[in-house]
């Protein structure tokens, strides 16, 4: 498996830890940036890497890190293909996979501790979609409104 790795600079503390864990259990990471910390460096050019790695197919999966995890979130939900979830508890990273299938996670750095964004990465791996029909709907759904966002309007 290959992560995606990226943050602004309020998320690159806990963006270094997340990608020393992850190598910690074997991990291969794309870390797309920043190399250190920048005042400059903005979420959503960070954000955008880590998603368009995931919808290329350089990466199976993506992590975003920036103060809220809000930002970075939108952000990636403009990359066609990419279900990015802003998960600050082990619940929402859960059902994030197991329901939507979520192949991006973001992250608040000012919103979650060290501890607890190890248990909400390590929950959010671990999941897997059920594939249920009803989800499986939902998220063709989800991809349709791509597909007619991409569409010029007459």
């Amino acid at each position: 498996m290959r992560i995606a790795l990226g943050s602004d600079h309020v998320g690159f503390d806990l963006k270094q830890l997340v990608k020393g864990w992850l190598a910690e259990d074997g991990i291969d990471v794309l870390d797309v940036g920043p190399e250190s910390f920048d005042p400059t460096d903005d979420y959503t050019d960070f954000a955008r890497r880590v998603a368009e790695s995931v919808a290329r197919g350089e990466a199976d999966l993506g992590i975003a890190v920036c103060s809220t995890g809000q930002g970075s979130c939108m952000t990636a939900n403009k990359v066609n293909g990419v279900r990015a979830a802003l998960c600050n508890d082990i619940f929402s990273a859960r059902m994030s996979k197991l329901h939507n299938d979520a192949n991006v996670l973001c992250l608040g750095s000012s919103v979650v501790g060290a501890l607890l964004a190890r248990e909400i990465v390590a929950t959010w791996l671990a999941t897997s979609f059920t594939g249920e029909e009803r989800h499986c709907r939902r998220i063709e759904k989800m991809a349709r409104i791509e597909s007619d966002r991409e569409a010029p309007k007459q």
